[in-house]
């Protein structure tokens, strides 16, 4: 970093309304100027001390990709055993795979190659599984819906003029379509469990903090996640296994969060499980009859295998979306845009590389935002310097009375299930659509699925049914800290409920 100029600090002192006068001026130059001396020294004790060195990896762009799935391949593998030996894994491309290029499905952060692996990638390769790519992901991952990526749309196997849902797009394609038999996901406003719903596979939205963040591209600190998606309960158990403890670098975990064996869990049920069924899961806005009626028969097989279900109110679950609204698009906009995606004031393990890289990209060419992520810095933006995140704080604050809704009703029963989404995969919008129709698409189903980030419940969506040919899912929470709860009571619906195939896949389409 360069020493400023006396211009320069007398333009920033106009700038900020300081209120210095040209007397004063070089005190503050030769002051400012020594005092960002320690830049300097710290570049120079980081470049000796702690900067890291990418591996060489071998990558390429995929051969094949009708699914426009696949960002790159790989083939990376660690222990040559372990739990997970023998896995074809896919990583979502906001993940940090050191070697391999990193996009984050966004122009602003095209070219970018991490240096160190994340935390889960590691945790994947020691427990023997193979690292076959990186999944497309949505444009900086603020979108439901899997048009808004660069790379272009990618295409659910079941339809593939239809979403696979995003923010995980990719991910949950690829296990869809069988062509991987894990994925790594991520989840700030339902981005696992979107299109695990719409693809028919399952996806596990951890407890907060469950799952090490380290390494994975942030959105806003307090609704981050990452979580498995897998075709069954027992590979999302098994996949969680390995990822779930704390790693000491990531301030979303309490210390010494740990794991347990989510596979030997899932036989531990010893009876029918109590199940509330939430009535505003089924009367949003744009809730689907479809979908509605594909869930209630669920839960009426769920009652016919022994399980007790009963329906139960939970009022706050429909003010969920507006605290999620206020708190991920302000605290997107102070972290992920205005803080260069880390933002500040944390302890723990940062990435300076992606952190200039992607702040000097982006402030090259704001346009090359997505036209979600565009929305969200006019709207956080207004926000923030009419509020000065009074806002922010206020939904931050009203967490814990939204948190002790479902708390409540969990006291009585042993999970809450609804419909994941209100409606099933919509269809891709044409590349000349509207604005209003692009960001209808992206943001239209996450009524159910964002107040569980807002509050941190574990929540997995495992396969309802089908409605017009298109997979329906059902959304089953837990306790916090109860993900293993959560999964036994997944697995044990899974029995009764089945898991989906994607069909072949033989429809051409145009670019």
């Amino acid at each position: 970093m360069e020493l400023p100029s006396r211009s320069e600090i007398e333009g920033l002192a106009d700038e900020l309304r300081l209120g210095i006068g040209p007397g004063d001026l070089d005190v503050y130059h030769a002051a400012a100027t020594g005092l960002l001396g320690s830049w300097e020294v710290v570049e120079s004790l980081y470049d000796a001390e702690v900067a890291p060195t990418a591996p060489e990896r071998a990558w390429s762009e995929p051969a094949e990709n009708p699914l426009g799935a696949w960002y790159v391949t790989t083939e990376l593998t660690g222990r040559p055993d372990g739990p997970l030996s023998g896995r074809r894994v896919a990583v979502k491309d906001n993940v940090a795979v050191a070697g391999v290029p990193m996009m984050n499905g966004s122009e602003t952060v095209r070219g970018f190659v991490p240096k160190v692996d994340a935390t889960v990638v590691t945790r994947l390769l020691d427990a023997g599984a193979t690292i076959t790519g990186k999944s497309v992901c949505e444009d900086l991952c603020f979108s439901g819906a899997s048009h808004t990526a660069k790379t272009g749309p990618i295409r659910n196997p079941w339809d593939l003029d239809r979403t696979s849902g995003g923010s995980s797009s990719g991910s949950a394609a690829l296990v869809a379509a069988g062509e991987v038999d894990l994925a790594i996901g991520g989840d700030q406003g339902g981005s696992i469990r979107i299109p695990a719903s719409f693809c028919g596979v399952v996806g596990h939205k951890p407890t907060f903090g469950l799952v090490p963040y380290t390494g994975a591209f942030p959105i806003e600190q307090t609704i981050d996640h990452l979580g498995p998606i897998a075709p069954t309960v027992a590979g999302a158990a098994a996949m969680l296994t390995v990822l779930a403890g704390a790693d000491g670098q990531d301030p979303r975990q309490p210390a010494g969060v740990t794991g347990v064996d989510y596979v030997a869990a899932l036989e531990q049920l010893d009876r029918g499980v109590r199940i509330g069924v939430v009535a505003e899961g089924f009367d949003q806005a744009n809730s689907d009859p479809g979908v509605n009626a594909v869930v209630r028969r669920a839960v009426e097989s769920l009652t016919a295998a022994g399980h007790v279900a009963e329906e139960v109110p939970i009022p706050w679950h429909k003010h969920g979306a507006a605290i999620w609204d206020v708190i991920s698009v302000e605290g997107a906009t102070w972290q992920m845009v205005q803080g260069n995606a880390y933002g500040l004031n944390w302890k723990g393990t940062y990435d300076p590389d992606q952190m200039a890289f992607y702040g000097r990209q982006w402030r090259r060419d704001p346009s090359a935002f997505s036209e979600t992520v565009k929305l969200v810095a006019l709207g956080g933006t207004y926000a923030l310097r009419n509020g000065y995140g009074a806002g922010y704080a206020k939904a931050r604050n009203l967490e814990r009375v939204l948190a002790a809704a479902y708390d409540t009703a969990l006291a009585t029963y042993d999970v809450l299930v609804m419909p994941t989404l209100p409606i099933t995969a919509s269809l891709i919008p044409p590349p000349d659509a509207p604005v209003e129709e692009i960001i209808g698409r992206a943001l239209e189903m996450v009524s159910n699925t964002a107040p569980f980030d807002v509050t941190g419940h574990p929540a997995c969506s495992i396969p309802a049914g089908l409605s017009g040919g298109l997979p329906v899912g059902l959304m089953v929470v837990g306790r916090k800290d109860d993900d293993a709860g959560v999964l036994a009571a997944a697995h044990a619906f899974e029995r009764t409920l089945g898991t989906f195939t994607a069909p072949q896949y033989q429809k051409e389409f145009s670019a």
